[in-house]
């Protein structure tokens, strides 16, 4: 039987080994948030020079199978199970129909994360999730594992969204929320909506652009970033945050991080964590 792998924690001060199993269970990320201040935290996996995915001749991101690791993967499946409710988009439940994309979508699927219903369960979770998808479109499939699952799904869209694709959602009995000014979902509105329906605490997986509106509406809790200790350059590629500069919204205090020191093919990489929202720093809710 192998051994246990162990990270080199290299922030907070002191410098010691880690279990790399259970290290994000141990945040207890779902016991930060509270009624009206939902707890909200995301997760990504770059390249040392700043890539999340390269593009292919069609302009159609993907992400490059040398940063993926298991020991990434099983740190991403342990802040999927802290969370109440995952927020994801339309773009991604059509990578995932189109076979581009695995499923993201319920705890426990994985082999790596076969110990994480359980876990749920002892928390006090429910056994899964509850999603909300948020789309300008309105044009993407279901997946079939989300009934399966029993888990409830809303649909995040905007005021102009168009009028009979929001009907026909509704038909069919799902709940839209109207979560934007204009056709595109706003990160503070969103996480108002979900707090009043009882949410406390977020997992983002909806990718750049939900990102970007969190951190600008001042509503991204925490990051986490898992970065390959590679250069992968490309001239087409994807980065976290898209769009004008973020100034000090953008600005975080790193809480940890922590060394892999070989996570497969003698490349390393870091697990860093970081809080946003400095007024709240002096507050301990961050």
């Amino acid at each position: 039987m192998s051994m246990p792998k162990k990270l080199l924690r290299l922030f907070p001060a002191p410098s010691e080994m880690a279990p790399l199993r259970g290290l994000y269970l141990q945040e207890k990320l779902h016991l930060r948030g509270k009624s009206g201040h939902p707890f909200v935290y995301a997760n990504f996996l770059s390249s040392l020079d700043g890539r999340i995915a390269l593009e292919d001749e069609t302009g159609i991101p993907y992400l490059p199978k040398s940063l993926t690791t298991e020991d990434d993967f099983r740190l991403f499946l342990e802040l999927h199970a802290q969370a109440d409710c995952l927020v994801t988009h339309g773009g991604y439940l059509r990578a995932l129909h189109e076979g581009r994309l695995g499923n993201i979508l319920q705890v426990g699927v994985h082999d790596l994360g076969s110990d994480l219903p359980s876990w749920r369960k002892s928390q006090g979770l429910a056994p899964q999730p509850a999603i909300v998808v948020a789309s300008a479109s309105l044009d993407f499939p279901i997946p079939e594992s989300i009934q399966a699952a029993g888990q409830r799904l809303m649909i995040a869209t905007g005021q102009e969204a168009d009028p009979d694709r929001v009907r026909d959602w509704e038909a069919r009995g799902y709940e839209v929320i109207r979560a934007g000014a204009g056709r595109e979902v706003n990160g503070g509105v969103l996480c108002r909506c979900l707090s009043e329906r009882g949410f406390n605490s977020l997992y983002l997986i909806a990718g750049p652009l939900m990102l970007e509106t969190m951190v600008r509406e001042e509503q991204l809790s925490v990051l986490f970033q898992t970065i390959s200790l590679q250069l992968l350059g490309g001239e087409a590629f994807r980065s976290m945050v898209p769009g004008p500069i973020l100034g000090i919204q953008g600005q975080t205090r790193m809480s940890s991080l922590y060394y892999d020191e070989d996570a497969g093919g003698g490349v390393g990489q870091w697990f860093a964590q970081f809080a946003f929202g400095g007024k709240r720093w002096n507050e301990g809710e961050v």
